[in-house]
């Protein structure tokens, strides 16, 4: 699969009534902060009004992250802060990206407040769900590592059966539920709106079991995630007969009319958020290689240990958006070639970045940068063919 440059995904994409291949662009919110001198206030008063400006700039959804117990990342409810973005909103999508399952006990609750917020927002809910990875969230849930497989795949089945068809039932040994009617019921069919977060080949199968979309959240350039991406086309299309839909790939953003310091910021921010990070994760840490449903992060453990924090931090850096407008533009021509069609969420506050640079960044991409693209990916998705020139 080396080398392999042909589009991920042909004639699969999200249409506008006369069939052009729109482009998905949004924004995730991360609610993490560098400096202990910074408010918890102030960060979600700064994430809330950079959610409530996208809008009004043009990004199609906002996303918010479920963290808990530190500053690496502190959202501990998504929905909740989604439905405060929906009251201040009136036409952006609100996803979770991504609630996770494991941490919550009673399955039911989180199919109740995604209906709820259903409400509340006019049916603009998009449902990503996730596993988790970090010790330092599971152990003061008492939840076992090696459990969350299991508990991750039956309660997605029990939620997704419920905000679709109103009635939720379990029989397996971690949530069994009597066929109980859930209110308030469904406001629109959900079939187009299910999102997984997936790390591993498990995780990327049972999201395609759940006819879920992909998100991946990109570590690394994207022509070296083209097996996973495929593997993930080609299963879902085993097992529903058709095209899957456009991978969603979330990226850290940094946009700045200066060059310099755009590359010098982005290796700051980048840093001190990769940083955080491994330490939160613990992803140089030798437990992945006996943790059940976990050795796949053993390898990935490794090459950190080997390489060393920083260099593997700017790796990372090296696969963010980042620079000029047309720098930012001529690298999302070049993931186009690759890719075929996508969607894209941009991280846009992260590694200490303030209220200030975080503003400024998503305005000018949205000035510069989103009506070009827009454009350039309208004229080239679906056809199968690589993006001819930049734009």
């Amino acid at each position: 699969m080396e080398g392999h440059t042909r589009p991920i995904a042909s004639a699969v994409g999200p249409h506008d009534s006369e069939g052009a291949y729109e482009m998905h662009i949004g924004l995730n919110f991360g609610f993490g902060k560098v400096d202990p001198e910074v408010s918890d206030h102030e960060v979600y008063r700064s994430e809330t009004e950079l959610a409530v400006l996208g809008e009004e700039l043009g990004y199609d959804s906002v996303w918010a992250v479920e963290h808990h117990f530190s500053d690496y990342s502190f959202c501990p409810d998504n929905l909740v802060w989604l439905a405060n973005v929906a009251a201040r909103t009136k036409t952006i999508k609100l996803g979770t990206g991504a609630v996770i399952l494991p941490w919550h006990t009673q399955p039911v609750r989180v199919a109740e407040k995604l209906l709820m917020v259903d409400h509340l927002s006019e049916g603009r809910v998009l449902f990503g769900m996730g596993r988790g990875l970090s010790r330092q969230e599971f152990v003061p849930f008492g939840i076992p590592l090696e459990e969350t497989r299991e508990r991750f795949d039956e309660s997605s089945k029990m939620i997704l059966e419920a905000i679709e068809t109103g009635t939720m039932s379990g029989d397996g040994p971690y949530f069994p539920m009597p066929p109980t009617t859930v209110r308030p019921g469904p406001l629109a069919s959900w079939r187009d709106r299910i999102y997984t977060v997936a790390g591993s080949h498990d995780s990327m199968i049972s999201g395609v079991n759940n006819r879920c979309r992909l998100m991946s959240f990109i570590l690394r350039p994207v022509d070296k995630m083209l097996p996973t991406f495929q593997a993930y086309q080609d299963t879902y299309r085993e097992v529903w007969g058709e095209e899957a839909p456009p991978v969603s790939l979330n990226v850290a953003m940094y946009c700045h009319e200066d060059e310099r310091t755009a590359i010098d910021g982005m290796y700051e921010y980048v840093g001190s958020f990769f940083e955080a990070n491994v330490t939160h994760y613990e992803m140089d840490g030798v437990h992945f290689a006996n943790t059940k449903g976990y050795e796949r992060y053993a390898d990935n453990a490794a090459i950190i240990r080997e390489k060393g924090v920083s260099k593997a931090g700017k790796d990372y850096a090296d696969a963010a958006l980042y620079g000029t407008p047309q720098m930012i533009l001529d690298k999302l021509v070049w993931i186009q070639e690759q890719m075929g069609t996508f969607e894209l969420v941009l991280q846009p506050s992260f590694g200490g970045m303030s209220h200030e640079v975080s503003r400024a960044s998503i305005e000018l991409f949205a000035r510069e940068v989103m009506p070009k693209f827009r454009q350039h990916y309208a004229a080239t998705a679906g056809t199968g063919e690589r993006a001819a020139a930049a734009v």
